[in-house]
C-alpha cells in the first residue's frame, strides 16, 4: 500500500511538471536575446512574441541608459 502511494505522488509530481507553463523571468533570459526569450515563452502564439518582444526591448534599453 506504501508502495502504491508513493508512485501514485512520484508519477502526479511527474505529470504536474510537464503540465506547467515554462516562466522565462527577464532575469533568467540574461543569457538569450529578446527575440529567443519571447520564442520560449510564447511558442504557439505570434502576436504575444511580438509584444513581448517589444517590452523586453524597451526594458533592456531603459536599463541601459541607467
Amino acid at each position: 500500500m506504501l508502495k502504491r502511494m508513493i508512485l501514485a505522488a512520484l508519477a502526479t509530481a511527474f505529470v504536474a511538471a510537464f503540465a506547467l507553463p515554462v516562466q522565462i523571468a527577464p532575469a533568467a533570459a540574461e543569457g538569450m536575446s529578446c527575440k529567443q526569450a519571447a520564442k520560449a515563452k510564447y511558442a504557439d502564439d505570434r502576436k504575444a512574441r511580438r509584444a513581448y518582444k517589444k517590452e523586453c526591448k524597451t526594458a533592456y534599453k531603459a536599463t541601459q541608459k541607467a
